[in-house]
């Protein structure tokens, strides 16, 4: 019913202005509730809206026990550095996806498992889904023993190196050839009783050096042409102290160092100079509790980082302010009774 209103003019001049009172907070009410709907409306419809073309690279999420799925990138908008991101794979809550990839979907995937053996799988043989969806299992096909969790996954290369650092900070390098198509599935790749269980992989070119890095937030960065074709330890570790992650560096690169608490710093390697030999206790990387990822990048690249309650944010690296010293790191993921799991860096430049 429409309401038409009367004439104020013969009532009580209190009574008016009460009422023209109630009449400017309802219009403000009704403004403000249409400037929110059309905040609204805008976040949703740029939530939706690619941050680039379509494209066959996928972004491949998985649990420790192989429940995995994968998206096209440009299916992830960029945020801003510091949101709280979207939901991404549905799993069981006691499975928190734990692994990201970045793949094309004409790649095959080395899939290395925490007992060091490894398998291959195709990326268009995992489920293509959308950002949030139910994954599936990836190694039912496999031989996985009860107790073994997957790790880290690779796309294949035909070229350089895989480093594979074990959680006591042991390091070994094999060639790609190791890992081709005639590769046998569960392929060992170390002696586990002696090196320990696996914590990290990473391809190398080779030539360069390694950066290994501790959940207590300290690392190393060393040559790899010292180790020994056997492998040998890479870093000693503190008591109470992990191994989790390692990558290929050359001097002028940046390693983006991420805290479960959602805090990250891009270190510059010329503030972190190489041992001259392997096996050393390091030094502090970031100020972090809980060091969980790190990963050479460029500041073209794009950041991903996935939670254990599953939320994913996708932003420019180039956000990250890059530090020569030991800093604590910018908040890089919003986290509310939460904490990251897992990161990958996408070469955005070299795909768009």
């Amino acid at each position: 019913m429409e309401l038409n209103r009367p004439d104020l003019s013969r009532i009580d001049p209190d009574v008016r202005e009460y009422i023209q009172a109630l009449e400017t907070r309802l219009e403000k009410l009704e403004a403000r509730q249409r400037w929110q709907a059309s905040s609204q409306e805008t976040a949703d419809t740029a939530l939706l809206e690619p941050s680039e073309p379509p494209t066959t690279i996928n972004v491949i999420t998985a649990t420790a026990g192989g429940i995995a799925k994968r998206t096209p990138r440009h299916l992830y908008s960029r945020q801003r550095r510091g949101g709280m991101g979207v939901f991404d794979i549905e799993t069981l809550q006691d499975e928190p996806p734990t692994v990201l990839a970045i793949a094309d979907e004409t790649q095959d995937l080395l899939l290395i498992t925490d007992l060091a053996r490894a398998f291959r799988l195709p990326v268009s043989a995992i489920d293509g889904k959308d950002v949030r969806s139910r994954g599936e299992s990836i190694t039912g096909r496999f031989s996985f023993s009860p107790d073994e969790n997957l790790v880290a996954m690779l796309p294949d290369q035909a070229e350089g190196y895989v480093a594979l650092l074990s959680q006591t900070g042991h390091v070994r390098l094999l060639r790609h050839h190791v890992f081709g198509e005639y590769m046998k599935p569960g392929t060992t790749l170390y002696d586990v009783k002696t090196m320990g269980k696996l914590a990290s992989a990473c391809r190398t070119p080779g030539d360069g050096d390694l950066f290994l890095a501790t959940r207590q937030g300290k690392a190393i960065r060393f040559s790899e042409k010292i180790l020994p074709p056997q492998g040998g330890l890479g870093i000693r570790l503190a008591d109470g102290d992990l191994a989790v992650a390692i990558t290929a560096v050359y001097p002028g690169d940046g390693v983006f160092l991420l805290g479960a608490d959602g805090r990250g710093t891009i270190r510059l390697m010329e503030g972190f100079s190489a041992n001259k030999s392997a096996g050393g206790s390091g030094k502090i990387a970031m100020n972090s509790d809980h060091l969980v990822a790190a990963a050479e990048v460029e500041t073209t690249d794009d950041i991903f980082i996935i939670s254990e309650l599953s939320k994913m944010i996708r932003f420019q690296a180039e956000e990250v302010p890059p530090k020569e010293g030991v800093v604590q790191g910018v908040i890089c993921m919003s986290l509310r009774s939460d904490q990251t799991s897992a990161l990958a860096i996408s070469k955005r430049l070299a795909a768009l």
